[in-house]
């Protein structure tokens, strides 16, 4: 072996897993801008140009609405860190793997946690919330908009009215539905969210958006006690990001230029088409792959359209197949979590991701590999099903 590492050369992947989505070639090159200082006034000011950007993919008004240096996990603990202290009483949605996180999340921050329960692959009806507040006062009640590991999409409407009916406060989990379908802060009165850059927004990982409305900047500036995360507490981040400018930490810069372009990007596309051409790439999906007699995980009425799950036919192995199509397509879907490990496959058609090339493309590389593991998937029959759904 070599004393010395070599020169880096990475792989071509197409990318249609769970996240990271592709990234367009705009975002590539504004990563690699000349560095300025984080206090530079040219980078407080591209900032700015981000929280307004936010707003805007995030449909709010909210003016405590910034980019997090961190993935999205980070933002996940800046809002349950900021929101709760010791003893707070919180109800937390699980029908997926990350609801489970909320729930540990909010454990390591001293809250006494009530957890509901809905099937991995269904979405919560409004009653069950209904149930689980009569009687009981919560300070925030979370849920997960998108559910990333099943492929649900959550309604939040009516749950959001129960929840503030309550006098409680209404955290969503946005990861994977931001850019990809319509998230509305203010129409759905989302009192905190939190997101990620690498899924439908379609920037490298390491920024995650959060927003955080009055009602929540108002519970958190009458903590008894300090956020216990200095790096994630969003009162010293508003003095950063605000127009005190304190010091606070040294943010991404690299990273934040290409968030920046990625938003760009969607701005020029807007929202409503940027919607409806993940919509009509799911469909043109999930026709084809049913057309090659594969199942689809959840109901449509409730399926995602950026992450979409598919059932594992019992006589195959779903790791298996998946290498394959990594090592010999350069096609990256990802598997099961959690209770679905093994049973589903997930296929991502997120942000620079989500285009009919990449439908096709992995339509006709499936049939070729379960035809090989003896699964009759015809080709043509998945393509003129995708094709009509194109044109639909």
């Amino acid at each position: 072996m070599s004393p010395y590492p070599g020169e880096l050369s990475v792989p071509a992947r197409v990318l249609l897993g769970p996240g990271p989505s592709e990234v367009h070639p705009r975002v590539l090159r504004a990563q690699s801008a000349p560095l300025v200082g984080h206090l530079d006034p040219f980078f407080l000011d591209l900032v700015n140009q981000v929280k307004d950007l936010l707003r805007w993919v995030f449909e709010t008004e909210n003016r405590m609405t910034f980019p997090v240096s961190g993935t999205g996990t980070a933002g996940m603990e800046s809002c349950f860190a900021n929101l709760l202290e010791h003893g707070d009483r919180i109800l937390v949605c699980v029908n997926g793997y990350f609801g489970t996180r909320m729930c540990d999340i909010a454990v390591r921050c001293g809250a006494e946690v009530t957890r509901i329960d809905q099937e991995w692959g269904k979405a919560f009806e409004p009653s069950a919330i209904a149930n689980a507040l009569k009687d009981n006062a919560f300070k925030v009640v979370s849920i997960v908009h998108a559910e990333t590991s099943t492929g649900v999409l959550q309604p939040l409407e009516e749950i959001s009215r129960l929840v503030h009916d309550a006098g409680s406060m209404l955290l969503v989990d946005t990861v994977t539905s931001l850019g990809g379908c319509p998230v509305e802060i203010d129409k759905q009165n989302i009192d905190a969210t939190y997101s990620g850059s690498q899924k439908c927004l379609s920037a490298p990982p390491g920024i995650s958006p959060v927003s955080f409305s009055e009602m929540a900047m108002d519970c958190i500036r009458r903590r008894k006690t300090a956020v216990q995360s200095f790096y994630l507490d969003m009162t010293l981040i508003d003095k950063y990001y605000g127009s005190g400018r304190a010091y606070h930490h040294t943010a991404p810069i690299s990273s934040v230029y290409g968030f920046y372009e990625a938003l760009r990007l969607a701005h020029e596309e807007g929202l409503q088409r940027r919607f409806e051409r993940h919509q009509r790439n799911h469909r043109a999906l999930v026709a084809g792959l049913e057309a090659m007699g594969l199942s689809m995980h959840v109901d449509a009425s409730e399926r995602l359209w950026m992450l979409n799950t598919v059932q594992v036919p019992e006589e195959i192995d779903d790791a298996d197949l998946r290498t394959q199509l990594l090592t010999e397509y350069g096609i990256e879907i990802g598997g099961g979590l959690g209770d679905l490990k093994g049973k589903v496959m997930r296929i991502g058609l997120m942000g620079h991701s989500s285009n009919r090339r990449n439908v096709t493309l992995l339509l006709s590389a499936l049939s070729v590999l379960l035809n090989q593991r003896g699964i009759k998937a015809d080709a043509d029959t998945a393509l003129a099903a995708a094709g009509e759904a194109f044109e639909s």
